[in-house]
């Protein structure tokens, strides 16, 4: 996979198919909601353990009940194939 910049009308083509993300600058959010503290740390780690596996981090903010993922790459300045892999790979992670 290259790290190849989208322009906008491949981002938009991409989130079509990525439930529950959307644009945010020159990233793309999502929040998850959780019942509980304990919840959201389960995603964040299996988020981490993503990141991981595909050498792309995003950054996350997590707090009782929620967690909320923004991912970017910075050295593009922007949305590439590896964010939308991300985004994909948390969707099926969260079920």
């Amino acid at each position: 996979m290259e790290r190849k910049l989208l322009s906008a009308e491949e981002v938009t083509a991409a989130l079509s198919a990525l439930d529950g993300w959307r644009v945010d600058g020159n990233s793309l959010k999502r929040r998850f909601e959780f019942e509980n503290f304990a919840g959201a740390l389960v995603m964040v780690n299996r988020i981490g353990e993503i990141a991981e596996e595909i050498d792309h981090h995003p950054d996350i903010t997590f707090g009782w009940g929620y967690a909320e993922i923004l991912t970017t790459t910075h050295d593009r300045g922007g949305v590439t194939p590896f964010d939308i892999e991300l985004a994909a790979r948390i969707n099926a992670a969260a079920g």
